[in-house]
C-alpha cells in the first residue's frame, strides 16, 4: 500500500473543494499562483490558513504553515503523481551528483525510503526522519524545497524546514565528511544518511528535482 503523504493527510479532504476557489481567485486578479505574497493575500487563501491553524496558534510557527500551505496548492496545480524514491534510487541520488534538469515540473512531491535520512529539525531536540520534500521550480536557476519530517502514526502533525535559492556550487562539510553521511552515533552501522544544514537540503532538493523529472517522464506522466 502507498504511504499516505503530507498532501494526503492534511489536504486531501478538501483541496477539490478549495483550492480550484483559490485558483479562480488568482485568476480574476491576474496574480501568478507561484508568487508567494501575490498567494497569500488572496483572500480565499487566507481564510483557508486562518482554518488550518489550531486554536492555540503557532506564533513564528505560522511561516511553516503558510510554506506548507503553497507547496500543497502549487502540487495540486501541477496534477502530478507523487514521486516514490527506491532503496537504489536513494544511494544514487545521495551518493552521486546528478546534473540539473534544465526543465522539470513546476512543483513535485518526491517521497524518500521511511527512516533512512534524518536532521536535527530543532536545535537541542532528536534527529527527525526525512518523509519527503516538495520542490517548487521557482526559475530556471532557483528552486524553493519544503522537508517534511517526522511523519509517524502517532503523532499529530510532522515538521516541516524551507529553504531556497539556486543549486549550493562545490558543496562541502567542514569536517570534510562526504555530503549526506551519517551523523548520528551508529548511523554508518544502521546505513543511514544525515542532512547537515539547510544547503544540504537544498541541494537534496535540486538533485530530486531532476530525478522526479526523469521519473514522470520514464512513465508517461509528464513531458519537457
Amino acid at each position: 500500500m502507498p504511504r499516505p503523504t503530507p498532501f494526503d493527510l492534511v489536504f486531501a479532504g478538501f483541496a477539490q473543494d478549495r483550492f480550484p476557489r483559490i485558483r479562480t481567485a488568482l485568476e480574476a486578479g491576474n496574480r501568478d499562483a507561484a508568487d508567494r505574497d501575490a498567494f497569500l493575500i488572496e483572500r480565499e487563501a487566507v481564510l483557508l490558513l486562518h482554518e488550518l491553524r489550531p486554536e492555540e496558534g503557532l506564533g513564528e510557527g505560522i511561516d511553516q504553515l503558510a510554506a506548507l500551505l503553497h507547496h500543497a496548492y502549487l502540487f495540486w496545480e501541477a496534477g502530478l503523481p507523487p514521486v516514490a524514491v527506491g532503496e537504489e534510487a536513494l544511494a544514487g541520488l545521495l551518493d552521486g551528483s546528478p546534473p540539473a534538469s534544465p526543465d522539470a515540473p513546476r512543483s513535485v512531491y518526491v517521497e524518500l525510503p521511511e527512516r533512512r535520512v534524518w536532521a536535527v529539525v530543532m536545535e537541542g531536540e532528536p534527529p527527525e526522519p526525512l518523509e519527503g520534500c516538495f520542490v517548487h521550480t521557482a526559475s530556471a536557476d532557483e528552486v524553493r524545497v519544503l522537508g517534511v519530517f517526522g511523519l509517524r502514526p502517532e503523532r499529530m502533525g510532522f515538521s516541516v524546514v524551507e529553504t531556497a535559492g539556486p543549486r549550493p556550487p562545490a558543496l562541502a562539510r567542514l569536517d570534510g565528511t562526504p555530503l549526506f553521511a551519517p551523523a548520528m552515533a551508529g548511523g554508518a552501522a544502521a546505513g543511514l544518511h544525515s542532512l547537515v544544514g539547510a544547503e544540504e537540503l537544498l541541494e537534496l532538493g535540486w538533485r530530486s528535482r531532476s530525478l522526479a523529472a526523469e521519473s514522470l517522464i520514464g512513465a508517461g506522466r509528464w513531458t519537457r
